[in-house]
């Protein structure tokens, strides 16, 4: 395991005044760099090869435009932890941004014990969105007294509505959800993605069966600066899922048709932006604020700046409640957060996440606080 002493130690040797913010080509990366270079910081996307014209033509920086001034190209995105491309990024004072890309094509042990990068955020917490790990989010969820759908860990005990969330064959990181009401009704269905090798048996084992809650869909999306022990709402948002989204835009009688011969699914494609009553916003700040509490005491340096709260928006008994479905442990992947007001109640003007992150670093620059943002 890469220690926090060895982080500080590269920082120390760094060349303050020439520092470059890293990511890899995916996810978020545009966003990050418009913001580092909002705060007068060089930009590095990592790319794997085949996928790298986003950042080294469309976005490259030139004549004024642009916010990516360089890429590194790799075979496949793991090419990240290599020694000689690890040798690059630290001759470049990189400071290095994780996003969901780096941790779904990267493996989680080459991230936590060989990357030795400085990597802004608390490196070994995103795992814990995973399902199978310990103290993972469920955990961190309940121990912070914040409301989860009920979870049945014996499919035998379905007894409402539920919803199945099992990995991909394909695409592990993706999920192949189903939404079924008895554990006859959970067999048929699962029976059914097997079959066609959607899913497989020993993911399926795996699966998290949880009661589907019908609400309004929202991510809260948190920041938390140790620097100031202060935490800020960026922005809500929600998903755009294909080909799910096509289907609930019919009419009720041609859904019927089409569910005849379509299932749905439920692939991000993309997210929408999407505003809260002000009346929530204590609900949701004191949501967020237990969450980080968790961390803290659960975790060494608890989450550092981006995370994310998804659920949903619930009427019961003629009030409102949140519950949350997952936790997002690293910058999410909507930038339009940044057309949401809630940032600009706060700062005047509304900023993007790649924005406040690069505040923030430069923030931990000037008061020589880099290794409490960095791991």
């Amino acid at each position: 395991m890469i220690t926090q002493k060895q982080i500080s130690k590269i920082l120390e040797n760094y060349d303050k005044k020439n520092i470059t913010i890293g990511v890899l080509g995916g996810h978020s990366a545009l966003d990050v760099c418009r913001g580092a270079h909002s705060h007068g910081f060089k930009t590095l996307v990592v790319c794997q090869k085949g996928r790298e014209k986003a950042y080294s033509k469309y976005y490259k920086r030139r004549e004024g435009i642009g916010f990516v001034d360089d890429v590194i190209v790799v075979d496949k995105f793991a090419g990240i932890t290599k020694r000689e491309v690890q040798e690059e990024l630290r001759k470049r004072n990189t400071i290095f941004v994780h996003n969901r890309y780096f941790w779904v094509y990267c493996n989680f042990k080459d991230i936590e014990n060989k990357f030795i990068v400085p990597v802004y955020g608390t490196r070994d917490m995103v795992k814990l969105e995973e399902r199978d790990v310990p103290k993972n989010q469920y955990f961190l969820l309940e121990k912070a007294g914040i409301r989860t759908p009920k979870i049945f860990k014996d499919a035998k005990k379905i007894d409402r509505l539920v919803i199945v969330k099992v990995a991909e064959a394909k695409r592990g990181y993706e999920r192949a959800f189903f939404l079924c009401s008895s554990y006859k009704d959970y067999k048929e269905k699962s029976s059914e993605l097997l079959n066609k090798k959607i899913i497989k048996t020993k993911d399926l084992k795996k699966a998290v069966i949880e009661e589907y809650v019908l609400g309004a869909p929202v991510n809260f999306n948190f920041f938390y600066s140790p620097l100031n022990n202060e935490l800020e709402l960026m922005g809500t948002d929600t998903r755009r899922q294909t080909n799910l989204d096509g289907i609930i835009k019919l009419p009720a009688t041609e859904q019927l048709e089409v569910l005849k011969h379509i299932k749905p699914k439920y692939i991000e494609t993309g997210h929408y932006n999407v505003t809260v009553k002000e009346s929530l916003l204590e609900k949701i700040f004191e949501l967020g604020e237990k969450f980080v509490a968790a961390t803290k005491k659960y975790h060494p340096l608890g989450i550092i700046g981006p995370f994310a709260l998804q659920g949903a928006v619930v009427a019961e008994e003629g009030k409102e409640d949140i519950v949350i479905f997952d936790v997002s442990m690293r910058i999410p992947g909507s930038p339009g957060t940044l057309f949401t007001p809630y940032s600009g109640y706060l700062y005047g003007f509304s900023i993007s996440y790649g924005e406040r992150i690069g505040l923030e670093i430069k923030k931990a620059l000037e008061t020589g606080k880099l290794d409490v943002i960095c791991t």
